[in-house]
């Protein structure tokens, strides 16, 4: 019995994030119409108002923006400590941010560069997750 933290793969506004997190690509979410990146995912574009929208291939990379360490465990597939980062996409809007989860409690420092990974969770689904990088 799940409580609820994994993720939702068949939600129609994320599962083209999670499908294309299983390649091992990262991807947002834009309007077709006006090229507004939707996040977070939505049916109609904020902007515009178009309806039309497609998940797009972006940078695996970023900027360290926020995070902070987690020590009380909140699910089994995610011991702790752990450390939750927020990181601004390369190349996108400012305020286009993803999070993501480190283990243990890595030193870190805002504006330092971070890279893309991909994580497999024991019921088979994948995330995105950030790690430091150049």
């Amino acid at each position: 019995m799940s409580v609820g933290l994994l993720p939702v793969e068949d939600d129609h506004d994320t599962s083209g994030f999670f499908a294309a997190a299983r390649r091992g690509v990262l991807v947002l979410k834009f309007c077709v119409r006006c090229a507004q990146v939707l996040h977070l995912p939505r049916q109609a574009c904020f902007a515009c108002g178009s309806w039309e929208s497609e998940w797009r291939a972006v940078e695996g990379r970023g900027t360290l923006y926020a995070w902070t360490v987690v020590k009380h465990q909140v699910h089994p597939a995610f011991p702790v400590p752990y450390t939750v980062v927020v990181v601004d996409v390369a190349g996108q809007p400012r305020g286009t941010r993803l999070t993501g989860r480190l283990p243990g409690e890595p030193e870190l420092a805002a504006g330092q560069p971070m890279r893309i990974r991909f994580d497999r969770l024991p019921d088979g689904a994948v995330l995105p997750n950030w790690e430091p990088g150049e």
